[in-house]
């Protein structure tokens, strides 16, 4: 099923919670605590938005801006086109304008895409969540209009919503009162039954590196090549200084050698954190309540899907 940003338990597990989500699920006709009809939906609607950014409009705008934008360029390479220079800065000019409308038409239909129908009532949702205290694991960049990796409020965010106290207990040695209680709203149903997986060291050693290393290979390619210009101005030259520069290739290899090795452990932890995720989503489609997410893993969970 993937890894949802909340699940359906999570969600019923506040009366609150639950109300809204179903009032909002009845305007759009969608159960947002059915965790199967969600999933459907995200993966019908991911689709949908892909298939609106691959529209020929947007392809279309995309050539005709740039025929517009370099067309100038052949000018002093066509005597053609310099003898009608006029006419063809204006043809330059109507691409350009005619390329970035159909641009802009095609972003515009994305974007009512996105932020209508079923995805606005789930984003209403998760907003609701976040504000009642519920934790959302990962939000799909997609769903809030952002590039992979992007930073960002999107095109499309979750709403915020002031944060909402949780329900108060009643005091179990309350003075006797002469008017009669009330009768109690029947509770709520048990959410959590099953307890998330807790984190493995080699995750938090994945977490704690992933975004390192990445240099090796430049610095070593630089210090190779520092090695090989030195010697070469050596022999050129004839100064013998210049073979110092040899000091260098042992050095680039090892740096070339410690990148590969750090390379492999990263590689290995990164299948104990993609084993962790899996853990996850099965914990939250058994029903249990899966915290935020770090961003290493809500990466390596863009990147893996």
């Amino acid at each position: 099923m993937g890894l949802l940003p909340v699940s359906g338990a999570a969600l019923r597990s506040d009366t609150r919670v639950r109300e809204a989500a179903r009032d909002i699920g009845a305007r759009y006709g969608v159960d947002y605590t059915d965790d199967a009809a969600v999933t459907a939906l995200l993966a019908e609607r991911r689709k949908s938005l892909e298939t609106e950014q691959r529209r020929p409009a947007a392809y279309l705008g995309l050539l005709t801006l740039m025929a517009g934008m370099f067309l100038p360029f052949g000018i002093p390479l066509s005597p053609a086109l310099d003898a009608h220079l006029f006419a063809v800065l204006g043809a330059a000019g109507a691409l350009t304008v005619v390329g970035a409308a159909l641009l802009v038409h095609a972003r515009a239909q994305w974007k009512q895409a996105l932020r209508n129908g079923p995805l606005a009532g789930y984003r209403e949702v998760l907003g609701i969540a976040r504000a009642h205290g519920i934790p959302l694991a990962h939000i799909p960049p997609w769903l809030e209009g952002r590039t992979t990796g992007g930073g960002g409020k999107g095109a499309a965010p979750i709403p915020t919503y002031p944060p909402v106290e949780p329900i108060p207990q009643a005091p179990s040695d309350a003075p006797p009162d002469s008017t009669p209680a009330p009768t109690p709203a029947p509770p709520a149903p048990a959410s959590v039954s099953v307890s998330v997986p807790p984190k493995p060291s080699a995750v938090s050693h994945y977490e704690h590196m992933a975004d390192a290393g990445g240099w090796h290979d430049e610095t070593g390619c630089l210090l190779f090549l520092a090695g090989a210009g030195g010697v070469t101005w050596a022999v050129t030259v004839g100064t013998a200084v210049g073979y110092a520069a040899l000091l260098l290739v042992p050095v680039a290899v090892w740096i070339w050698l410690a990148g590969r090795r750090q390379g492999r452990e990263k590689e290995e932890l990164r299948e104990e954190a993609l084993k962790y995720v899996t853990a996850l989503e099965a914990a939250q489609a058994a029903g249990a309540r899966v915290p935020e997410l770090s961003p290493q893993l809500r990466a390596l969970l863009d990147d893996h899907h």
